[in-house]
This record gives structure tokens, C-alpha cells and sequence, in this order.
């Protein structure tokens, strides 16, 4: 049984989970010239196209969608049984699996924190939108947004978010729709979530915009808006940090609830760990403190 080059195999799933060569080249501490000549070194050697480029966008195919998991479960194996060999120096390590989105924009940045009050606690934070089987991948905790329909593990509710159009300033050398109607005549970046239910809202009747790139990953699709591509509808959780810094302005007063909800999720097992309650008390404290100070704000 011959396996793939070991190295283009962590390139790729860091690719493929991040859909950015430059955030797995961070990741891997190599440069995105060496993550995308593994990658095309790992196409070539299976035969297959892993991801479709568009300019600087890459999107990772349904073919390799599928392989990203496979591995992205295996490095879980292999790291949980190297855990299990080392020593035990006393730290209680606490492993999270966050939507790349939330992970990046809104639990990173406060992660310090949490280490500032649980010293012995160490943290893998893990960000990745696959559904993956938490126990079978040994990790304690998912941060996931949905409905609330996760069978057979133990999930608790954080909170909710709104949809509303955002902008670069600088998008058509300043001269920024002024109504609602005017969308019509923008450029319309497309992500997983659907215009639609915010067209209805602000009293339009305009299709669901179709063609260019489809952003899977939050973070990418507002990265080209600030980039000046075109109006996104973001979510305020992922999308505050460029609204509060001027890179993007939020258009119109109109916002849509969106019907998903920011979940923690944990397997029974792993639910009454020490490391898992203190992780979900410190949570569920800094969320409430976010939602006072939007409130406030």
C-alpha cells in the first residue's frame, strides 16, 4: 500500500479546511507558494483535481471535500493516540472544533483570557466546518451553528446573529447604493446563505444572484468585500470586527434574524470533564457580556 507524500497530505487538509492556501501556510508555518505546489503535486498524483481557482480564490471540489474529512479524522486519530502515549505533567488538555468563521473572528481573539484564568488548561482549537464525529475524533467540544439537532450529543444554545448587506467605502469609488433598490445595480457577493429572506424584509422583489464565486467560508467572502468585489451579506458575529474598523460600512437599517443559532456541543463523555465546564461557564459569561455591550452599543 503506497500513501501520498505525508507533507502535500497536511497541506492539503489545512487547505481544504481553511479554503485559503495563506491561512494553512500560516497554520503550517510554510509559505503559499509551498502549500499550492503540494497541493498540485497531490492533484497530479491522484488524478484528480482537489480544488477549483478562480484568480486568488480557491474552492475545494465535492471530491475533495470528502478526502479533507478522511484526513481531517485520521490526524485526529493519530493525535489522539500520541496524546494517550505521553506523560501526564498534570495539564488537562481541552480539545475544540469551531466553524472556521466564529473560531477566527470571535473566539480566538478572547481565547487569552480563558488561559489568563485556567493556567493548567492547555488548548487545541481546531477550526473547521465539517459535522465530524466529536468522540470518534476525540474532541471535547464543537462550536457549531445550526438548529439545534445534534443526536447524541449533549448541546446547549449560546446565541443568535442578523444578516445585513455590508460594503467596502471604497466600493465603486465611494458611490455606495443609497436605498435598498439601488442592489439592483451592485455587484451581489454569494455565499451559503440566501439574499432572498433579506430581500423580502427591505420590500424587494429581486432574484437570488447567481454566477461568480460562492463563498463557503464566511471570512473569505468578507475578505472580498473589503477587497471592494461587491456588497456581501454578512453575519454580525464574523462581520463586526470590519464594520468597527471602517473596512466595511453597513448598509440601510434593515436586518434579518438568521435561523441558525451558535451551539456548544459536547460528547457525553467528555461533558463533565473538569476542562469542559470551566470552558463552558467562561463561554457563556463572555457571550453575555457581548450581547450587553451590543446592546449598548
Amino acid at each position: 500500500m503506497k500513501l501520498p507524500n505525508f507533507s502535500a497530505l497536511r497541506a492539503f487538509e489545512a487547505a481544504a479546511r481553511h479554503q485559503n492556501f495563506s491561512r494553512a501556510a500560516d497554520e503550517l508555518h510554510l509559505t503559499h507558494g509551498a502549500i499550492s505546489h503540494q497541493v498540485r503535486a497531490l492533484e497530479e498524483e491522484l488524478g484528480t483535481r482537489l480544488f477549483v481557482r478562480n484568480g486568488r480564490h480557491v474552492t475545494v471540489t465535492a471530491d475533495g471535500l470528502r478526502f479533507a474529512q478522511v484526513l481531517g479524522k485520521a490526524f485526529a486519530d493519530i493525535a489522539a493516540g500520541a496524546d494517550a502515549l505521553r506523560p501526564d505533567h498534570g495539564c488537562q488538555r481541552l480539545s475544540i472544533s469551531a466553524i472556521p468563521s466564529f473560531a477566527a473572528r470571535w473566539l480566538a481573539p478572547r481565547l487569552g483570557r480563558f488561559i489568563d484564568l485556567h493556567p493548567g488548561v492547555e488548548v487545541l482549537l481546531q477550526a473547521s466546518g465539517h459535522l465530524e464525529d466529536l468522540e470518534r475524533a476525540a474532541i471535547d467540544i464543537g462550536i457549531r451553528f445550526g438548529r439545534g439537532r445534534y443526536p447524541g450529543l449533549v448541546a446547549q444554545r449560546l446565541m443568535g446573529d442578523i444578516y445585513y448587506p455590508a460594503v467596502s467605502p471604497s466600493y465603486r469609488g465611494g458611490a455606495l447604493p443609497r436605498t435598498p433598490a439601488e442592489l439592483a445595480q451592485a455587484t451581489l457577493l454569494r455565499s451559503n446563505e440566501p439574499w432572498t429572506p433579506w430581500f423580502r424584509a427591505a420590500g424587494l422583489r429581486l432574484p437570488e444572484p447567481s454566477g461568480g464565486v460562492m463563498y463557503e467560508d464566511l471570512s473569505m467572502l468578507i475578505r472580498s468585500a473589503v477587497d471592494g468585489d461587491g456588497v456581501a451579506l454578512v453575519r454580525h458575529v464574523v462581520a463586526m470586527q470590519e464594520i468597527a474598523s471602517g473596512q466595511l460600512v453597513r448598509l440601510f437599517d434593515v436586518a434579518t434574524p438568521s435561523p441558525d443559532d451558535y451551539y456548544f456541543v459536547s460528547p457525553p463523555a467528555a461533558a463533565d470533564k473538569p476542562q469542559v465546564r470551566a470552558f463552558r461557564t467562561w463561554m457563556l459569561a463572555e457571550i453575555a457580556q457581548f450581547e450587553r455591550e451590543l446592546r449598548l452599543g
